[in-house]
């Protein structure tokens, strides 16, 4: 299969993954049915990924891409998560059951994953250097404390606008992570 039409395909799993998602918990949701409303075969889905976490994590990756492509370009950490917010507030259902799942390949630790080496990367490109232990840590335990806040904004336990968490979460970060983000006009 071409790799625009696999493209294509994956994005009608996710499609066909979101409309289960509507009546069933993620944990609850089989292969089967999601082959069976996307109107393909369980072995086309087995060509495209392993398992149905596989595929949520593969759909908040372009969630998250398109995002923050451009962040460093121009674009600031705050711009960057008011893009993210804004499409996870219209993908609300999806994330909503994405996030309740604890199970295997959990969306949370992958979010955490994606975004901690994205700080990483945008860090030590333009700096160019490693990042301390010191600062990693501090990178960590921001990531975690923002993914956090950001799952109580999708269940609905924390009532904000997309512009109003991004600035919370930026208000939020360590002062010496927060020095190097501004010498880097990250923020």
């Amino acid at each position: 299969m071409e790799a625009g039409k696999q493209e294509q395909m994956k994005y009608r799993l996710a499609e066909a993954m979101k409309k289960c998602m509507k009546d069933t918990p993620v944990e609850r949701i089989t292969v089967k049915e999601i082959v069976e409303t996307c109107g393909t075969t369980r072995q086309t889905f087995y060509r495209n990924f392993q398992d149905k976490y596989d595929l949520i994590n593969w759909y908040f990756d372009k969630i998250l891409q398109e995002s923050f492509e451009h962040m460093g370009e121009g674009r600031t950490v705050y711009e960057g998560l008011v893009k993210k917010f804004e499409f996870i507030s219209q993908e609300r259902l999806f994330f909503r059951a994405a996030f309740k799942s604890d199970e295997q390949n959990c969306l949370k630790d992958h979010d955490f994953q994606l975004i901690t080496e994205f700080y990483t990367n945008k860090i030590e490109s333009k700096s160019g250097k490693k990042m301390t232990e010191e600062l990693k840590f501090l990178l960590e335990m921001y990531c975690q404390g923002s993914i956090y806040m950001t799952v109580q904004w999708v269940l609905g336990r924390k009532k904000a606008t997309p512009q109003e968490l991004a600035r919370s979460l930026v208000e939020a970060m360590p002062m010496e992570l927060a020095g190097v983000f501004r010498s880097l006009h990250l923020i």
